[in-house]
């Protein structure tokens, strides 16, 4: 602080400790009831709100992709299946038997899923088995990829996993897009080959 009458700076003045010589009139007192001159108190003082607060009461979510990928997968619900249909950008034309059906099959279902999560996958399921960190079952979480048949070789089919042991998928020809308990299943569990986690 510059005192007028001398051009030198001041030592005294608010929160030093010592009066200042500046005569003007204080004004009224801070409605807090602090003395002029003193900062407001810890508990009385007001936190500036940062921009990543949020409002009381309401929960702050945090989407992984493994969400992103699963919302994606649920909205394409009753999706015909279409034998090698299915690219990042939605369900597609299919090949072979599929020709006739724009839809998906298991393996485009899951690659147009995580591409909306911005994750690539290829089109084979085999492929995909090796897209990503292997994860237990008992470690599945909403997005995993979740394998099925095949033996020894590579899985022949592969769904989405959204909790609760509950896939969506593409199943089969004449079949559509649709949710599936697999841990209860008779027909997927015995054949259940392990999950991946893409990305």
């Amino acid at each position: 602080m510059v005192r007028p009458d001398s051009g030198k700076p001041s030592t005294v003045g608010p929160g030093s400790g010592r009066p200042s010589k500046d005569r003007t009139r204080p004004g009224p007192p801070p409605s807090d009831g602090a003395r002029p001159g003193t900062p407001p108190s810890p508990s009385k003082a007001t936190p500036k709100k940062r921009s990543s607060d949020h409002s009381p009461g309401r929960k702050r979510t945090t989407r992984t992709r493994g969400d992103l990928a699963a919302t994606a997968a649920i909205a394409r619900l009753g999706t015909p299946f279409s034998w090698g249909g299915g690219n990042p950008a939605g369900p597609s034309r299919g090949i072979g038997r599929g020709a006739g059906t724009v839809g998906f099959d298991c393996s485009g279902l899951t690659l147009y899923a995580w591409s909306r999560a911005g994750v690539k996958l290829g089109h084979y399921t085999g492929t995909q088995f090796r897209q990503g960190k292997r994860v237990r079952l008992s470690d599945l979480r909403r997005g995993d990829l979740v394998f099925f048949g095949g033996g020894t070789g590579d899985p022949t089919h592969v769904g989405l996993y959204l909790g609760n042991g509950i896939m969506i998928h593409a199943p089969k020809t004449g079949d559509v897009v649709k949710k599936t308990d697999f841990l209860d299943s008779t027909y997927y569990r015995p054949r259940y080959r392990g999950a991946v986690r893409p990305g």
